[in-house]
């Protein structure tokens, strides 16, 4: 595993020595904001399969604020005590994480490993003759192995590349979306590896410590491919966090091992499917509601980013509506600190139908005792970056109308994008929002901050809109149009349907 040290190095540790030192480190360093939050999931498995975890929300805050000298000790021990051969990537019969019923045909429908990575493989058709999937360019081993967890995590739905007849049924080409597939995961990342683990760590009774190591061995009897089966119950968290999601199978590269070892070939079919339940299996899930009025977890978007979903995080703690938020809520709020204790990690897969399209993630800082006052920043900061927005989109439309007096219906779209400068606000607003939220989660008040970030989107939205409207021409047409513009985006700033925090400050300026 890589791991981030406290002055920001990175060092390779095994998986004994992540725990021995998770005090010392900060965090984990993935190659992907997916790869980082699979790795956390199988470490999560791995206290609960030694018996290192919570029993209650009491226990879960004791260990929180006094872990004590080697809060992980007890899983350096278990796992100092397992079996190598438990713990082989390329065993021959029970494989570490994977499914050797796959091995008679690896050779005839495996491909390159670039099918194991979720970033490169997209939807398998890239180049129309497959050939990037076919390039056997080897994979380092343990590179392989945490993109085999992100896939077991994240892996979207779709169809394998793998025909069922000549293998295991025709159900193992249908791939379902991953536990964290499709919605938004959420995790507390604390100031070492260890705090973000304890965090994270749901209290529970009697775990029954059912780790997957591979799929042909232990208590769990796995599914069949003959027919999509039902759901199976999860048998603890243990299981949850480690469960196979996929059915992989990886082949070595001859003539290397230990450090250079690295798998040449991969193939990739259904896995595990879960039967969750959502208050106890997903209790880091924020719950938004879809257009139609379908609440379900908050889910990636293209076309919304995921920062400014921030408020709905901060009012799961304010509200205590279960799981890790109401734990979080029960945090006491810190002392003469100097900075917030801890943020949040919110990420997700975006994709198109099988498509993965890329990471979206976003960290939200966090104190203990202020989630109203970051609900507040966050929601006020909202609204004020909703309304610009929307002031820019009426400016760009009354530059349109003088600029395009007779235009074409179906020229209208690009024309108006002409002078929309959205686009550019958005993604400029992501700082001072992120700004607003620490300053508040170290100790300010949101009265006072709020000011300052509306100043600064003003300034950005007016010099964005301004760079649209130079494409004008200087004749009396362009003037009136950038006259027009201008005046339309001030006035909406003072309209009845503007945010107090905009219009209190426009009104007052001007």
């Amino acid at each position: 595993m890589r791991a981030l040290k406290q002055d920001g190095g990175v060092v390779d540790l095994n998986l004994v020595q992540l725990f021995a030192r998770a005090e010392e480190l900060r965090d984990i360093d993935g190659a992907t904001p997916g790869e980082k939050a699979a790795v956390v999931e199988f470490l999560l498995a791995l206290c609960y399969a030694s018996d290192t975890y919570p029993t209650s929300d009491e226990e879960w805050l004791h260990r929180v604020q006094e872990p004590g000298p080697t809060p992980f000790g007890a899983v350096v021990s278990w796992l100092t005590d397992q079996s190598d051969e438990d713990w082989n990537l390329f065993h021959p019969t029970k494989p570490l994480g994977q499914n050797s019923l796959l091995a008679p045909f690896l050779e005839q429908h495996g491909t390159g490993p670039a099918q194991l990575v979720i970033e490169r493989a997209g939807d398998y058709s890239q180049f129309a003759d497959h050939h990037h999937l076919e390039h056997s360019d080897p994979l380092p081993a343990a590179e392989a192995f945490r993109a085999m967890l992100t896939q077991h995590s994240f892996g979207l739905s779709g169809r394998a590349r793998i025909s069922g007849k000549a293998t295991l049924g025709p159900a193992i080409t249908n791939l379902a979306t991953g536990r964290l597939g499709g919605r938004i995961r959420v995790l507390a990342l604390g100031q070492s590896l260890g705090h973000t683990l304890r965090l994270n760590l749901a209290p529970t009774t009697n775990d029954p410590r059912v780790l997957n190591l591979t799929w042909t061995t232990g208590p769990i009897e796995r599914r069949g491919f003959t027919t999509k089966p039902p759901a199976r119950p999860v048998r603890g968290f243990a299981d949850l966090h480690s469960y196979l999601g996929r059915s992989v199978l990886m082949r070595p590269k001859q003539g290397l091992d230990r450090d250079q070892a690295a798998v040449d070939r991969v193939l990739i079919g259904a896995g595990e499917l879960l039967d969750l339940k959502a208050e106890l299996h997903l209790q880091d899930a924020v719950i938004s509601e879809t257009r139609t009025g379908e609440k379900k977890p908050l889910w990636p978007s293209a076309t919304r980013d995921l920062w400014r979903e921030a408020h709905a995080l901060y009012a799961a703690v304010k509200d205590g509506t279960g799981g890790l938020y109401a734990r979080l809520a029960k945090l006491p709020k810190e002392k003469a600190a100097d900075r917030h204790p801890f943020d949040l990690l919110a990420v997700g897969l975006l994709s198109s139908k099988a498509t993965p399209m890329g990471w979206v993630t976003s960290v939200f800082p966090f104190a203990p005792g202020l989630a109203p006052h970051l609900y507040n920043a966050s929601r006020r900061g909202s609204e004020v970056a909703e309304h610009i927005a929307r002031s820019l989109d009426r400016a760009a439309y009354a530059a349109w109308e003088i600029a395009y007096p007779n235009p074409k219906p179906s020229d209208k779209k690009a024309q108006l994008a002409r002078f929309d400068a959205r686009g550019e606000q958005w993604k400029a607003t992501e700082e001072p929002f992120h700004t607003l939220l620490v300053d508040v989660a170290d100790g300010a008040m949101v009265a006072d901050c709020i000011p300052g970030y509306v100043e600064w989107l003003l300034e950005m939205a007016r010099e964005f809109l301004d760079k649209r409207l130079d494409s004008l021409p200087k004749n009396g047409q362009g003037l009136r149009a950038r006259a027009a513009a201008r005046r339309r985006f001030e006035s909406e700033l003072t309209s009845t349907r503007a945010p107090g925090d905009l219009t209190s400050l426009t009104e007052g300026g001007a």
